[in-house]
């Protein structure tokens, strides 16, 4: 542990994501980055919620010197589909559609910028969920009980979401959720933030 702890800013709007950040204990602030989330051509999703943690943090970076900067993305995938925020209710009918029956895998890169060095950690943890055969009414009433929207997958596994599943799979459960404390648990200790604290 250093003397000084840095200022730790948590580069998102995600109201999971805080509350996962709020286990470990540390003081943080949080501000919402403004980035184009498009995946490039030919991008891996792996190479894709990389990049886009480590964007996060650096379009932060000139706004918070001496501050640690936690950037995070997620994406679902099956097989090659990648499926982001379904953001209506018509598009997370379709991704629970898709999903039903089948094994995805949620992949989520985490970034930890440290502004004072200009080192960057990045990292993608991935977590895998075999989803029960879901009927179509039963899809419908998930959605309109539960509203998804701004989740990737169209689920929230923290809540009613955790119905849909036959079987999950990873090395941390907070890495479905969105911020994979294990990982960024290893980042904060190689900056010296040695945890409990």
């Amino acid at each position: 542990m250093t003397d000084q702890t840095p200022t730790l800013l948590l580069a998102s709007s995600s109201p999971f994501r805080r509350q996962l950040l709020d286990k470990l204990k540390l003081d943080f602030i949080h501000q919402s980055p403004d980035i184009d989330e498009s995946r490039h051509e030919d991008e891996s999703p792996t190479a894709l919620v990389m990049r886009l943690a480590r964007e996060k943090a650096l379009t932060l970076a000139d706004q918070h010197p001496d501050t640690l900067i936690i950037g995070s993305d997620q994406v679902a995938v099956i097989g090659d589909q990648v499926l982001g925020k379904p953001g209506d209710r018509d598009t997370a009918i379709r991704q629970l559609s898709a999903a039903s029956g089948q094994r995805v895998s949620f992949l989520t890169g985490l970034c930890l910028l440290n502004t004072a060095t200009g080192r960057s950690q990045v990292a993608c943890d991935p977590f895998h969920v075999q989803f029960r055969t879901l009927k179509p009414a039963q899809i419908e009433r998930y959605v309109d009980t539960e509203q998804p929207l701004n989740c990737a997958g169209s689920f929230k596994s923290e809540g009613l979401g955790i119905v849909l599943f036959k079987a999950l799979e990873g090395r941390d459960p907070n890495t479905l959720v969105g911020l994979p404390l294990i990982v960024l648990t290893e980042f904060l200790a190689a900056e010296g933030i040695q945890l409990p604290i």
